[in-house]
């Protein structure tokens, strides 16, 4: 009996709004594959216009894993989401069914591909006492304290990643240590070669044309409302969860802190800048076969194309 061929992986990565999903999609139909979703927002339910989740209509065509795993008042993390992904790809693997890992929480997929750093879980006093010195104070104030007690550490964060920020702050506090001395597992380097890592890359215009539509559809398609059921919610939303691009800034606006017109655009801004930072980080990857996507090249084109570049194109 001849040998089974082992299952291959693809990852796609990109910045916000380039298109993975749709490409993912297209990858999972051409194969027969799953979607495991890479993004630490995604995983909360009833947070659906602000994260771009795949309609439902989608959903009921392929499987798509990591999706709606937790409540919106839940905390989630990086280890929390390798905990539960890794039997999933386990699963697929024993099952020869191809899978289509997609997303851009770059820690996330950090986490998954190279391990875990071994620090202290969430601590939710903690880390809304940072939030609200990020709003009272400033987040430049926290930045300036993580370039005192962890340059090193400062050095690979942006200066407006409020996740990444508070979450070095957090580790700080509960153990008297810096971060950075907890991340040594992040540069030990894995096999990686049952892996297909695509990058989907795009000009610079095309994706701040991308962005821009991509929050003015979520304004139109409902997202003030979608926020004003979360908050109507007794349980709330959990600091991470608030916290979350398109969420924050559409809460100042219903509590009456900024108009609509301000809101909308600061998601802009502060969406450009998480995509400023995502090519940073995507910058630190290896094994990244990046792919140059047109303005008007359709999602199948380009799953075409990954497949082909890969040499998957048997799946």
């Amino acid at each position: 009996m001849p040998t089974k061929r082992p299952t291959k992986k693809i990852l796609i990565l990109g910045l916000t709004g380039a298109g993975k999903g749709a490409v993912a999609f297209e990858l999972a139909k051409r194969t027969g594959g799953q979607i495991l979703s890479i993004d630490s927002m995604k995983v909360y339910r009833r947070m659906d216009i602000g994260t771009a989740k795949p309609p439902l209509n989608l959903r009921q065509q392929v499987t798509y894993h990591m999706i709606d795993v937790v409540e919106p008042w839940d905390a989630f993390s990086a280890g929390r989401f390798v905990a539960q992904a890794r039997p999933l790809i386990l699963d697929l693997e024993q099952r020869g069914i191809p899978l289509i890992a997609v997303g851009g929480t770059a820690l996330y997929i950090k986490a998954l591909l190279y391990g875990i750093f071994d620090g202290p879980p969430a601590d939710p006093t903690v880390r809304g006492q940072l939030h609200q010195r990020a709003r009272t104070k400033g987040l430049e104030v926290l930045y300036a304290e993580i370039a005192r007690v962890d340059p090193q550490a400062a050095s690979r964060i942006h200066p407006t990643d409020l996740r990444r920020i508070t979450r070095a702050l957090e580790v700080y506090a509960l153990t008297g240590r810096p971060i950075s001395s907890f991340q040594t597992q992040f540069d030990r380097q894995v096999d990686l070669a049952d892996w297909a890592i695509v990058g989907l890359r795009r000009d610079r215009q095309d994706q701040a044309h991308r962005i821009n539509a991509r929050i003015k559809r979520m304004i139109e398609n409902g997202l003030l409302e979608e926020v004003k059921g979360l908050l109507a919610d007794p349980r709330g939303m959990s600091p991470q969860a608030r916290s979350a691009i398109g969420y924050a800034e559409v809460i100042d606006h219903i509590e009456g802190r900024i108009d609509l017109e301000r809101t909308i655009e600061l998601i802009k801004r502060r969406t450009r800048r998480l995509a400023k930072a995502q090519r940073t980080w995507f910058k630190t990857f290896r094994f990244v076969q990046w792919l140059d996507v047109g303005a008007d090249e359709p999602p199948d084109m380009t799953a075409q194309r990954i497949l082909e570049s890969t040499g998957l194109d048997q799946f």
